[in-house]
């Protein structure tokens, strides 16, 4: 599998937050960091928000049960 790089507007897309709240979430380490792209771009790893949105799921599931 190829690995791949998402950039900011699909993340948000993807975990339906905003910049701002993406950011405290890395901050307190609740979500994975970006990683430079070049001077002025960053991206995160694809795989890494996918694992990040699962266990949201799970966590929500398992809170209503």
């Amino acid at each position: 599998m190829e690995a791949q790089i998402l950039r900011l507007p699909a993340v948000r897309s993807s975990v339906g937050l905003s910049k701002s709240q993406i950011y405290a979430l890395v901050a307190r380490g609740e979500f994975p960091p970006p990683f430079k792209l070049s001077a002025r771009a960053s991206g995160w790893d694809a795989a890494a928000v996918q694992a990040w949105i699962a266990d949201r799921i799970r966590r929500s599931r398992k809170a209503a049960a």
